[in-house]
C-alpha cells in the first residue's frame, strides 16, 4: 500500500510517499481502504519531531479517517465488509489502507459525503469530550473559543450553538470572524484589533473557554472568565511556559482542564463514540452542524496541504483524499 512517510522531521518538504505492507488486523479491529483523512494539529507537531506517537500507535501520521471496511476482526460484529465509515485512528490514517478499533467507527452522518466525513473524528470526538460529554450545558450560557475558524474552533462554535449557548470566537481577520458568525458564533473578535478579555467581560464573563494557544493567554483567560467559569485547555501553540498570577482561579472558583485524546483507553474512545453517533450525529440531519471542508488534496500534494495548515489561512478542515 502507499504510506506518507516522513524522511526526518521538519517542515513539509520532508513528507514523501512511500510504501508498506498492508496492517494485519486484530480481532476487535477492522480493516479500512482509505477514501479520505483530516490533516490536522498533532500531524504538523508529529512532523516536526515534538509529538512522538504513543505506545502501540502506529508511527504514520493521520488521525481520522474515511474509507470502505475491507476486512473484519473475529470479534467484530456491526460492521460489514463494503461499509462505509468514518473513524478515529490511533495514527496510521496516512495510508491506503489502515487498521481501526471496530468501537472507534461511526456511519457517515446523514447528507455528509465520505471525503467531508474524513474531517469530522478527530475534532469532534476532541470538542465533545473535552466540552460537552456527561455534562449538563445551560442555555444562554457564555463559551469564549479560540483560534474559532480552525478545525477544532468551528466545531466547538457549531456544537455550542447548537446546545444553545452563545459563542464568541477570536479569529485573526474579519473575514474569520464572519466565518465564525455564519456558523453559529454570537459574536466573532477579531483579536488584532480588539481585546478579547475586555469583551468577555463587558459580556459577563465566559462561563466556558476552550484554548489552543497557551502562552499569555493562559492569564488572560483567568481574566475573561466568569466566576466558577472552566477552561479547557487543548495545545500550546504560543507556549507552555508561563509565569502568571494564578490567583484570579481561586478567587473565581475556576477550573483549568487539560487533556489529549490520543493516549486515552479505547474504551474512553468507544464510549465517545457512542454518545457522539446518539447525540451528535442528528444534529447534521438538522442542519444544526456542517461539514467545513476548506480543501482537499491527493496525498501526492501532502506538503502542499501541510503548509497550508502552517500559513494559518484556512477556514474549516484539510482533506487528503486516496
Amino acid at each position: 500500500m502507499r504510506t506518507i512517510e516522513l524522511n526526518g522531521t521538519g517542515g513539509p518538504e520532508v513528507l514523501t510517499l512511500g510504501e508498506r505492507e498492508t496492517p494485519e488486523i486484530a480481532d476487535h479491529q477492522v480493516l479500512v481502504k482509505t477514501i479520505a483523512c483530516g490533516v490536522n494539529g498533532p500531524d504538523m507537531m508529529q512532523r516536526k519531531g515534538l509529538y512522538p506517537p504513543p505506545p502501540g500507535a502506529s508511527d504514520l501520521m493521520g488521525l481520522e479517517v474515511s474509507g470502505t471496511v475491507e476486512a473484519i476482526g473475529k470479534d467484530v460484529s456491526r460492521w460489514k465488509v463494503g461499509d462505509t465509515i468514518c473513524a478515529l485512528t490511533h495514527g496510521g490514517a496516512y495510508a491506503d489502507y489502515v487498521a481501526i478499533n471496530a468501537d472507534h467507527c461511526l456511519p457517515l452522518p446523514e447528507g455528509v459525503s465520505a471525503v467531508d466525513a474524513a474531517g469530522l473524528p478527530e475534532t469532534y470526538f476532541t470538542v465533545w469530550s473535552n466540552l460537552f460529554f456527561d455534562r449538563e450545558i445551560a442555555k444562554g450560557s457564555k463559551l469564549l473559543v479560540h483560534g474559532g475558524s480552525g478545525g477544532i474552533g468551528i466545531t466547538a462554535v457549531q456544537l455550542g450553538a447548537a446546545l444553545g449557548m452563545d459563542v464568541y470566537a477570536t479569529a485573526s481577520s474579519s473575514e474569520k470572524c464572519n466565518f465564525c458568525e455564519t456558523h453559529g458564533a454570537t459574536r466573532g473578535i477579531n483579536y488584532k484589533e480588539e481585546d478579547f478579555v475586555e469583551v468577555m467581560k463587558a459580556a459577563g464573563g465566559a462561563d466556558l473557554i476552550l484554548d489552543i494557544l497557551g502562552g499569555d493567554y493562559i492569564a488572560r483567560n483567568l481574566k475573561a472568565a466568569a466566576v466558577d467559569g472552566r477552561i479547557v485547555q487543548l495545545a500550546y501553540r504560543k507556549g507552555s511556559k508561563v509565569e502568571m498570577d494564578w490567583m484570579p482561579l481561586m478567587l473565581k472558583r475556576l477550573t483549568f482542564h487539560g487533556s489529549t485524546l490520543r493516549a486515552r483507553p479505547d474504551a474512553f474512545k468507544a464510549a465517545i463514540a457512542a454518545d457522539i453517533e446518539k447525540h451528535v450525529w442528528p444534529m447534521f440531519a438538522s442542519g444544526a452542524c456542517k461539514p467545513l471542508t476548506h480543501a482537499t488534496f491527493p496525498f501526492e500534494d501532502v506538503s502542499a496541504a501541510h503548509q497550508m495548515m502552517e500559513d494559518a489561512k484556512h477556514v474549516g478542515k484539510i482533506i487528503l483524499t486516496a
